[in-house]
């Protein structure tokens, strides 16, 4: 049996041997144990607690004094699998062009979906890895990766595929989502009905038929799907057993959200635009929100999620990247921790609930990781030398995970 045994951790954070999903005013509630020590053992936590109860060796040791150990964070929304970058659209946006005529002429979604189907899988899957690897050194310990950037049968397999290969040749949690309901391709915008027909009729059985997809999604705004066509996506996706996630309220408010109820979604993500009223729904619902705001900073977008607002009505959200190569092209979770405080008005504490175990419960993955606890998968990061937790979102632009460990394997 292999074991590490961290020692003299200045603090063990999120020590949490719950499952449930932070809500409301728990969400301030971090539980922190000082001066402590984690062991693990072959791929599992094996114990915690004050370093008087530690254990007197392990086959290696880590001295972590002055520094900090949290559970890895769980990203529960990124479109990791693409085929290039999209620099020139950052360049437009500076320029004046909106997302929504950028789209409308054939680019974003549509731009990088043109670029992957030339792609092959075996490139496409060397991308994705160094992506993967870069996630992980930014404290990322599970992931959940969308396709939505093949919009053909062929190509959205493809995507999928690449999905499953990281799952197999790495130590991260991967979660899968089918998204071919990404974008409307431009051969299909005078015939909406028939692109959904190729989603529903030969891309869904297929996916399923390979048991590719964890989740189905759809985007759902004025840019993408409408409600109709979001409807009877995600209900052939029910007929297979496969959970809703939907995007949704990231420019509109659509009906989006009602819809998420009505199909018992796992999540929402996005809702930059949001009523009271919606926030009322969700708050007598099991969907999730998940917020995003990174996409906001990255478009220059006035409005952003009201999480204060909704954590005030007693809602738990979660925090994830929308790591993509138009709106969000960054994987590093601290960043979306600071911004989830400075643009959100998050408190660390509740900024680092929705991006552990808020997370994990996004993509049901809380009884795995998501908080130190006993039997739970070993995915932790130490952190350098830093002062509070507070200082982790405060300091913005360091990088501040000194040593990654997913299943007990030092990365």
């Amino acid at each position: 049996m292999s074991s590490i045994l961290i020692r003299n951790i200045k603090s063990l954070v999120q020590t949490c041997e719950g499952t449930q999903l932070v809500c409301g005013a728990a969400m301030k509630n971090l539980p922190i144990i000082d001066n402590a020590f984690l062991l693990i053992e072959n791929d599992k936590i094996a114990d915690f607690g004050s370093m008087e109860n530690a254990p007197d060796r392990a086959e290696k040791e880590i001295d972590a004094i002055g520094k900090m150990v949290f559970p890895s964070f769980c990203d529960s929304h990124t479109h990791l699998v693409f085929a290039a970058s999209r620099e020139e659209e950052f360049v437009d946006r500076i320029n004046g062009l909106s997302y929504e005529e950028m789209s409308a002429k054939g680019g974003g979604i549509l731009n990088s979906a043109r670029k992957l189907q030339q792609t092959s899988e075996e490139e496409l899957y060397d991308q994705a890895l160094e992506r993967l690897e870069e996630a992980i050194h930014f404290g990322t310990g599970a992931i959940e990766i969308k396709s939505g950037y093949g919009l053909t049968l062929d190509s959205e397999l493809k995507i999928l595929r690449v999905i499953r290969k990281l799952k197999e040749n790495t130590n991260a949690i991967i979660k899968a989502t089918f998204l071919g309901a990404h974008s409307i391709p431009m051969e299909y915008r005078s015939n909406r009905s028939a692109y959904v027909d190729l989603v529903v009729n030969e891309m869904l059985p297929k996916v399923v038929a390979e048991g590719l997809a964890d989740y189905i999604d759809v985007f759902c705004e004025k840019v993408a799907f409408s409600i109709a066509e979001t409807e009877r996506i995600l209900e052939a996706g029910a007929k297979y057993g496969l959970p809703a996630k939907i995007h949704t309220n990231q420019f509109y408010s659509l009906g989006g959200i009602e819809t998420a109820i009505k199909f018992g979604a796992k999540s929402v993500d996005h809702l930059e635009v949001l009523t009271d009223e919606e926030i009322d729904l969700l708050k007598n619902s099991k969907t999730i929100p998940t917020l995003l705001p990174t996409a906001p900073f990255f478009l220059n977008q006035d409005h952003t999620p009201p999480a204060r607002k909704m954590i005030e009505k007693g809602l738990g959200v979660a925090l994830a990247t929308d790591f993509n190569p138009g709106t969000t092209p960054s994987v590093k979770m601290p960043f979306v921790l600071s911004l989830g405080c400075i643009k959100l008005r998050m408190l660390p504490e509740e900024a680092i609930n929705a991006a552990t175990i808020n997370g994990a419960v996004a993509m049901d993955v809380e009884s795995q990781v998501g908080s130190i606890a006993k039997g739970k998968i070993a995915n932790v990061f130490i952190t350098k030398k830093i002062p509070s937790i507070n200082y982790l979102p405060y300091a913005f632009g360091s990088d501040l995970v000194e040593k990654a460990i997913l299943k007990g394997e030092v990365h």
